[in-house]
């Protein structure tokens, strides 16, 4: 028998969930059976099912911010604003079904039309994160249940309480019990329900790694939409600004805000060398007094633990061989409190290190590179495999146009944090941080299918040309 699941709360180390690994051929099949009534519902009662969705989450509210603090150590307030994104996603998906693959059609010849509607793919997979363990999956689960597909979801092992929670939320609003289905476990389980032969779709957040594997899996399947977001080793470049208090405000929140732990987070601070001193100094004043604690904690943190001890420590030994290999020190990262995954946000220059690692450290470490012109600042910003977020702070009109020209991104900003996007837009990177399979508001594009008809009510055919002439002698009398 194998070893049960557990989930521990990051900031006291106290046991918070316990459960068993799910079976997934189980969950796929009853996923599967219960998909074609779903998908035959009109769309009308699908909305209205996942409205009433948004309400039963709003019943829930404090009971749902609170598991989410204490399962990923966020602070409160950073976890109500991730329970208000997962009640917002429902109208915007609503909008954005009616205009990505609403019905339309067209007049043809001879009286003839051409219909354009959508298909569910099926039953879709969905893998999701422990940063946002609700509203990331959540940005999947409700446009592939609005376009009428069935869901298997995976939570993230590290955060198996808020999943199990949202698929009761869900349940409790009306969605059918067997077509939004939860799969507990680790890689194998995610392993073997992306492998299922009767998943028709897999959506999946995660680290590059992962998604990477998981495209070289299905690169001889194109009859399975893979839509992956991957992550990102994210640049914020600073230029010509007398606003430095400003500028050094943004850097913070984009390198710090959940500890780091988002994918648009700001890993690299690419700055002018005549103003980086005095941005740096006002960076590092900001950064010493932000308040690192556990969620309930009173003042309220800005920042919580990272998700585990695992993480505290690679994050650490990150910091030091940036040190130990050509870095210099700006503000240490120091672990606040022995035995739990606490570190502080750190800054370290790495513009003379010759070979920096292209990796997602995901937590509280920027780097920060000086650079003299505009053109190699770009170049800094794209010296990397990812291509998620990258803002421009200060700069002029003209400037800001060849940084959003030239920079590889999918999410470009001009004097806004590098993290904080809008689920009313497209959501997604180039590189190896997407497949070009942006989600959030385009979500509906890949979960359903458009399927092209000609129709006519009564047939009419005829052939005017290449034909033999009827032989009239042979036809007899």
């Amino acid at each position: 028998m194998s070893a049960p699941l557990t989930s521990h709360e990051p900031a006291t180390g106290a046991l918070l969930w316990q459960g068993e690994a799910g079976d997934v051929d189980a969950e796929v099949a009853l996923a599967k059976a219960a998909w074609p009534r779903w998908a035959a519902q009109p769309i009308a009662y699908r909305i209205e099912t996942l409205r009433r969705f948004v309400n039963v989450v709003r019943r829930h509210e404090d009971a749902l911010v609170d598991l989410i603090a204490r399962e990923t150590g966020k602070p409160l307030w950073d976890a109500r604003a991730e329970v208000a994104g997962v009640m917002a996603k429902v109208d915007i998906s609503v909008a954005a079904y009616s205009e990505r693959t609403g019905q339309r059609r067209l007049e043809g010849a001879l009286g003839a039309r051409q219909s354009v509607r959508h298909k569910p793919h099926g039953v879709m997979a969905v893998l999701g994160p422990y940063n946002f363990p609700a509203h990331l999956p959540n940005g999947h689960i409700v446009p592939a249940l609005l376009a009428g597909n069935a869901v298997v979801f995976k939570p993230s092992e590290k955060t198996p309480a808020v999943g199990a929670m949202l698929v009761q939320l869900y349940h409790e609003a009306g969605v059918p019990i067997d077509a939004m289905r939860v799969v507990q476990g680790g890689a194998s389980e995610g392993k073997a329900l992306a492998a299922h032969d009767d998943v028709g779709g897999i959506l999946f957040t995660g680290s590059a790694q992962t998604g990477i594997a998981i495209n070289r899996q299905f690169g001889t399947q194109p009859g399975k939409i893979l839509a992956l977001e991957m992550g990102g080793n994210n640049p914020i470049v600073v230029w010509d600004t007398p606003e430095i208090n400003a500028a050094a405000t943004i850097v913070v929140q984009s390198a710090f805000l959940s500890s780091g732990q988002r994918c648009t987070a700001a890993s690299r601070l690419i700055v002018r060398d005549s103003m980086a001193d005095a941005l740096i100094a006002e960076v590092k004043k900001l950064a010493d007094r932000l308040i690192v604690d556990h969620p309930h904690a009173d003042p309220t943190p800005f920042m919580g633990p990272v998700i585990d001890m695992a993480t505290a420590d690679g994050l650490t030994e990150s910091f030091l061989w940036l040190m130990s290999n050509g870095g210099r020190p700006i503000k240490h990262m120091v672990r606040p409190k022995a035995g739990l995954p606490f570190v502080s946000p750190a800054i370290i220059d790495v513009t003379a290190m010759q070979d920096r690692p292209d990796v997602e450290l995901f937590g509280p470490l920027l780097q920060v590179v000086r650079v003299t012109t505009f053109e190699e600042a770009i170049a800094q910003a794209n010296a990397s495999r990812y291509g998620l977020s990258a803002s421009l702070i200060g700069g002029s009109p003209e400037e800001y146009n060849q940084f959003w020209a030239n920079v590889q991104a999918g999410v470009i900003n001009w004097n806004r944090p590098t993290n904080g996007a809008s689920s009313s837009a497209p959501f997604g990177g180039v590189g190896i941080s997407g497949n070009h399979r942006p989600s959030a508001y385009y979500a509906a594009d890949y979960c359903a299918y458009p399927v092209v008809s000609s129709e006519i009510e009564t047939p009419r055919a005829s052939i005017g040309i290449g034909l033999k002439d009827i032989d009239i002698s042979a036809m007899g009398d």
